[in-house]
């Protein structure tokens, strides 16, 4: 089967509202029929393709969120974000994006940093007088640091499926700076748009923007208050990095972290809690397996079809340069982000572009965060951006109705890629300095 046979497929599938997963099977599933390969291999490559131990960091790492959100752990980080920032004009903007990055170091998913900081901060933001529409896009923007602040789930599988070897520890550490860079950028853009629209109020304000959600407990009780959920992501990549524990057992000692919390410390964890978690987290995992295990055997067909080789070929064809690569690699990353759910891109695109960026002298882990943070930005894009609909979904809004108010984040977050891509060190200095 040809390139453009696969992709009409998918296209097709796609536009008849087909989930990712079982149109990627479909398209496998005609593929192998129509080369005389038995069904039964489509069975085994999925059963083999979730056979894997380092896979299993997955649920643990979505356990480990649920549980943290469960046990009202987002209200600590706010509260912390609100005593740092809340003051300043625009506050309640800069709280959505400093309590996502706060949370995204618990989470590891974009989409439960959406609804847990969401579902606190759109209201109270919309109840202060700022347009709800506004309030949506920064939090949907905001949410995309779920997957580029660590621990993430999209560095785990790139990981697993880069066809190079990639440390898992290192694409951690990799992306704590891009992901405090990118917040930073999304802090400035809120301060800007606010100061601009008179959203929020300076410091000599009446009410410094914070009647919303009650003022904030002062600045000393709110760290002492947020310190231990934040530790988790020391611990997570203090004990990988120290040798401590592997990046999958680092998950497991998160969930009993997140116990440890939420039902010795706060005690705000009730059995009813930890089985909704559990439920919330079973429904996120099988989703997110499926999608891999549906991938890898679409990837397979692929392979035996030999397209991996003729897009690498067209790529090297088109320049040997690194930059330029990057720069195409940057154009179809947006491209298919907007489409493709992450998980699913990073399976299906990671063994063919990786190897062909490390021929040109790419390094693996900086063209690893290049992906993700491509692919991140296409959760704030229609037509699949899932931080857009969650976000909608909690402000019962329409996507129509925030894109206006996104544009200047897209624009910040396409200089962000830039940025990332073309500056190396930025993604590989502490990598280096912590081996």
């Amino acid at each position: 089967m040809t390139p453009m046979a696969f992709g009409a497929i998918l296209l097709l599938l796609f536009a008849a509202g087909i989930p990712i997963a079982v149109a990627l099977g479909m398209t496998a599933a005609v593929s192998m029929h129509g080369s005389g390969i038995p069904l039964e291999a489509m069975v085994q490559r999925m059963f083999a393709a979730l056979d894997s131990f380092p896979l299993s960091a997955i649920p643990f790492f979505v356990l480990a969120g649920a549980l943290m959100e469960s046990a009202g752990i987002s209200n600590r980080l706010i509260n912390f974000a609100q005593s740092l920032v809340g003051r300043a004009t625009g506050g309640l903007g800069l709280v959505t994006v400093i309590s996502a990055m706060f949370f995204a170091a618990i989470s590891g998913s974009s989409a439960a940093t959406t609804a847990a900081i969401g579902s606190i901060l759109i209201p109270a933001m919309t109840v202060r007088g700022y347009p709800k529409s506004f309030a949506t896009a920064v939090q949907a923007a905001s949410g995309e640091l779920g997957v580029i602040i660590p621990p993430s789930i999209p560095m785990i599988i790139f990981a697993l499926t880069a066809g190079v070897p990639v440390s898992i520890g290192d694409l951690f550490v990799a992306g704590v700076i891009p992901g405090v860079m990118i917040g930073g950028s999304l802090m400035l853009t809120v301060s800007l748009i606010s100061r601009k629209r008179g959203y929020g109020l300076g410091a000599a304000g009446a009410d410094h923007g914070l009647r919303a959600l009650g003022d904030p407990p002062p600045k000393g009780r709110a760290f002492r208050e947020a310190f231990l959920p934040l530790l988790m992501p020391l611990i997570i990549l203090g004990g990988i990095y120290g040798g401590v524990f592997t990046p999958t057992e680092a998950a497991v000692v998160a969930v009993f972290y997140a116990l440890f919390l939420g039902g010795a410390v706060y005690r705000t964890l009730t059995a009813a809690s930890v089985m909704a978690a559990l439920r919330a987290s079973l429904l996120s995992t099988v989703v997110i397996l499926l999608i891999i295990s549906a991938a890898s055997v679409f990837g397979w067909v692929l392979t035996a079809n030999r397209i991996p080789d003729m897009i690498a070929q067209a790529f090297v064809a088109f320049s040997q340069e690194p930059y330029v690569f990057l720069l195409l690699v940057n154009l179809l990353l947006l491209i298919v982000g907007m489409f493709l759910e992450t998980g699913a891109a990073i399976i299906i695109l990671a063994p063919i572009l990786t190897p062909v960026a490390v021929k040109l002298g790419v390094d693996p882990v900086h063209f690893g965060i290049v992906m993700i943070v491509n692919l991140a930005v296409g959760m704030t894009t229609p037509p699949v951006g899932v931080n857009l609909f969650v976000a909608c979904q909690v402000a019962g809004l329409r996507i129509e109705q925030i894109l206006k108010d996104m544009l200047p984040f897209y624009l910040v977050l396409l200089l962000d890629i830039l940025i990332l891509t073309y500056l190396p060190q930025i993604t590989l200095w502490l990598p280096g300095v912590l081996k």
